[in-house]
């Protein structure tokens, strides 16, 4: 097995012991990473819209 394959099953691995062992925590992690690109999507839109204005 190579190193990138062994990264991958760790990373899911620690992923799932994550939302297993804490699910409010990662529930409320995910909800602050979609914000954080639908906040910076708004703001790439809003920077465009104003360019071309």
């Amino acid at each position: 097995m190579n190193a990138k394959k062994l990264l991958t099953f760790a990373g899911i691995a620690l992923v799932l012991f994550f939302v297993i062992a804490q699910p409010q925590g990662a529930a409320g992690l995910v909800t602050n990473i979609i914000t954080f690109l639908r906040e910076s999507a708004e703001s790439v839109i809003t920077f465009v819209s104003n360019v071309f204005s």
